[in-house]
């Protein structure tokens, strides 16, 4: 790479980035879900070996939950769902297929919120939002608090998916908590979209199969701002507010019509047919496109959509078409099945699932390389995190390759914490937060 190209990537980097603050992570990807950070000085190796190197503490997390931690300057947040049965605190990671549950866990759970200083690790409170038998099956995978939560610095909102959408403060006091409804989710998987804030509210999604609906809820006193009915069935891709040349439009994944909606008022601005038949990244942004993404690996429908700002109406593709005056460009065998893309400097990086790292020009669509693999065999549930020039891939088993952001594939170090990871970590005050399958770790330099 010339110096010229050098120097353009770290103006084109300095600008995408900008957009993020370095003490906090306050939800879902981030301050603003794109799943980078603006930090610099961020760890590069680590290790939990005799010497500990760059595990600055480790602290254990009670239950089971596949959330990912948030940061709001000295607190950390994260949610659990712990069991009266211990036995039933389990999951099965890796790649296969099956895991489907006909009945839900039978014994009572705590569904909660933990608050800790994000110094020390230690435990400031943790409450209880509701303890009751689980309404629903979950996959033999995932979690009953797999939803991360949001904060705006003053309270947190938590969701539960049919356990209800809850608002703590600070003091770990429920504000007010609101029902989501029934979920009958396909094949009793179980829920994940997390909830997100715009301005003076909290948005959610619920795809299940029945009655799907998006929603609004005022972030204050939980009262229903707007709901919009969605033709969908089970879906678990949290939402992601795109600026669009200063109009914000808040798009939805979806297996049937992914879909931009007016936040203020839940209005259709533009849809799109095409997703995958199981759908789950959450669509992220960059150099003023949208990307929005789903890859279920047993389908040949895998794509891959950017949308430009100004799009309306029906923007779905005709048959041999890869572009429109709706759409930049389109891959149709492209897109990740689990883990959220990351745009970082001029490039899309596509993390898929079964362990397998891909990049594209963001603008134009172009490979800039193709299926690089991270290991021998590595499962991928978690989204890579990008700061610092780097992109942190988080394996299933506890393996984070760290990888040099650019056109060319190079794997900078790998470290592991050898403990199951499923949640994707947090950067934070110069830090990588991550959720394993027993403990939080704080990582970084000494």
């Amino acid at each position: 790479m010339s110096l010229k190209g050098v120097g353009v990537f770290a103006i084109v980097y300095a600008v995408v980035v900008s957009t993020s603050f370095g003490d906090s992570w306050p939800g879902w990807r981030g301050a603003d879900g794109n799943g980078r950070s603006a930090e610099t000085n961020l760890p590069l190796r680590w290790s939990v070996g005799a010497d500990g190197s760059g595990v600055l503490w480790k602290v254990p997390v009670a239950g089971v939950g596949h959330a990912s931690p948030i940061v709001w300057n000295d607190r950390i947040f994260i949610t659990t769902a712990t069991s009266s049965d211990p036995k039933l605190e389990t999951f099965k990671p890796g790649l296969y297929f099956g895991g489907n549950q006909k009945k839900p866990d039978a014994a009572e759970y705590s569904y909660r919120l933990i608050c800790l200083g994000a110094k020390t690790g230690k435990t400031l409170w943790s409450k209880a939002a509701i303890k009751k038998y689980p309404s629903i099956p979950r996959h033999i995978k995932n979690s009953y608090a797999s939803e991360t939560p949001v904060t705006d610095g003053q309270h947190v909102y938590a969701s539960f998916g049919p356990e209800g959408l809850f608002c703590f403060d600070f003091d770990g006091n429920v504000k007010w908590k609101r029902s989501l409804g029934t979920f009958r989710m396909r094949y009793g998987w179980g829920t994940s979209s997390s909830p997100i804030l715009y301005k003076d509210k909290v948005i959610v999604v619920c795809d299940r199969q029945d009655d799907s609906y998006i929603a609004a809820f005022d972030k204050e006193t939980g009262e229903p701002v707007w709901r919009s009915s969605r033709d969908e069935k089970s879906n678990w891709a949290t939402p992601f507010v795109f600026d669009a040349d200063g109009r914000d439009l808040l798009i939805a994944n979806a297996t049937g019509r992914m879909k931009a909606y007016d936040p203020l008022t839940g209005k259709t601005i533009w849809e799109c047919a095409g997703g995958s038949s199981i759908v789950s990244p959450t669509p992220v942004s960059g150099h003023g496109l949208v990307y929005v993404t789903s890859g279920y690996v047993g389908d040949q429908n895998r794509p891959i959509y950017a949308v430009r700002p100004g799009a309306t109406g029906d923007l779905t593709l005709g048959e041999g078409e890869k572009a429109s005056d709706g759409i930049a460009w389109y891959l149709p065998q492209a897109g990740p099945y689990i883990p959220s893309p990351v745009v970082y400097g001029p490039y899309l990086y596509v993390l898929l699932d079964r362990g397998f790292l891909t990049c594209y020009d963001a603008k134009t669509g172009k490979q800039i390389y193709g299926k690089k693999r991270l290991g021998r065999r590595n499962a991928f549930t978690a989204s890579p995190v990008a700061g610092d020039g780097k992109i942190y891939c988080l394996s299933e088993e506890g393996t984070c390759y760290v990888i040099k952001a650019g056109p060319e594939f190079k794997v900078l170090a790998v470290n592991e914490l050898e403990e199951v990871c499923m949640a994707s970590p947090a950067i934070a005050n110069g830090k990588l937060y991550v959720r394993a399958r027993k403990h939080l770790y704080c990582i970084g330099k000494p």
